[in-house]
């Protein structure tokens, strides 16, 4: 008992779905996607099956809603089955069944569907397609703002409980693990929409950390200083990226700011400085002596 999207970006291929229901764990139960195949919803009394075979037949070349009727026409339980597939090329399927617990509905637009069932109002699907159609950026900014309209709208009438969202690969990447590009899920949370929108601000933070490790070995140090502070503006109280971000401007002889960036993480627990002295002593991160001194300033 759910609400839920799937979409394809028209501008990057990128195969997205994202859920929020009272039932907890519900990104393990409702979404499915693999890159370059499709994405799948399976909600309401929900079938997994419809997940792993949906993708399947998608992968052997049937459209979305070629495959969706496939898997419907043999469910004996259909008419208590929700279930929405989106392809590679953006097509569409969507299956509400009559018996599903009211409020239900769904609507489709270019390469995207929108479903919800036992909603508090009939509003919440239209109020999602509305969202998902008006919203800048990317597609997991786009299927956030779908989420946020249904809660908006009142959301499952038993409340909020978890979330998640899944984004892949316009195509397969050879590897499963790079072929998903986003897969968050907030597990039981009293606010799961909000808490998967500061999760998703963290991962993207991570993100610009991540580039700045990389351009540090080219070496692109002014681009890694760039990423590195990126990534303290958007979640500056985060112990684990003040550390690291702290340790390459003591390397770069940048001491005052290392100073006061391994603030965050001395204050969040003593374990911080005794990682900087065993990472050094052990030759894992090469620092002159003034800037261990510089980043153990305050520590104890």
């Amino acid at each position: 008992m759910t609400y839920s999207i799937v979409a394809r970006d028209a501008e990057t291929g990128r195969l997205g779905v994202a859920v929020q229901s009272h039932w907890f764990s519900v990104g393990s139960v409702v979404s499915w996607a693999e890159a370059g195949v499709g994405a799948v919803a399976t909600q309401s009394f929900a079938e997994r099956s419809y997940g792993p075979l949906g993708l399947e037949l998608m992968r052997r070349g049937r459209s979305a809603p070629e495959a969706l009727e496939t898997l419907v026409r043999a469910d004996a339980d259909r008419s208590v089955r929700q279930v929405a597939f989106v392809d590679a090329r953006g097509r569409v399927g969507v299956h509400t069944g009559d018996g599903c617990i009211r409020e239900f509905g769904h609507e489709t637009g270019d390469g995207f569907s929108v479903q919800a069932n036992m909603m508090q109002r009939d509003t919440v699907w239209s109020a999602m397609a509305a969202a998902y159609r008006g919203a800048d950026g990317d597609l997991p900014e786009r299927l956030l703002a779908a989420l946020a309209a249904a809660q908006g709208e009142g959301g499952d009438i038993r409340g909020m409980q978890s979330a998640a969202m899944l984004v892949v690969e316009a195509e397969p990447t050879g590897t499963e693990w790079h072929d998903r590009v986003i897969d968050l899920r907030i597990e039981d949370h009293a606010r799961p929409v909000d808490e998967l929108t500061r999760v998703m601000r963290l991962w993207r933070a991570y993100g610009h950390a991540e580039r700045a490790e990389e351009l540090e070995l080219v070496p692109d140090l002014e681009g890694a200083m760039h990423e590195r502070s990126t990534s303290l503006e958007m979640v500056p109280d985060h112990p684990e990226l003040a550390f690291w971000a702290a340790v390459a401007m003591a390397g770069a002889g940048q001491l005052d700011e290392a100073r006061r960036t391994v603030a965050v993480a001395h204050e969040a627990g003593p374990g911080w400085a005794e990682l900087l002295r065993r990472v050094v002593a052990d030759g894992q991160v090469e620092l002159d002596d003034d800037a261990v001194a510089a980043l153990l300033e305050g520590a104890d």
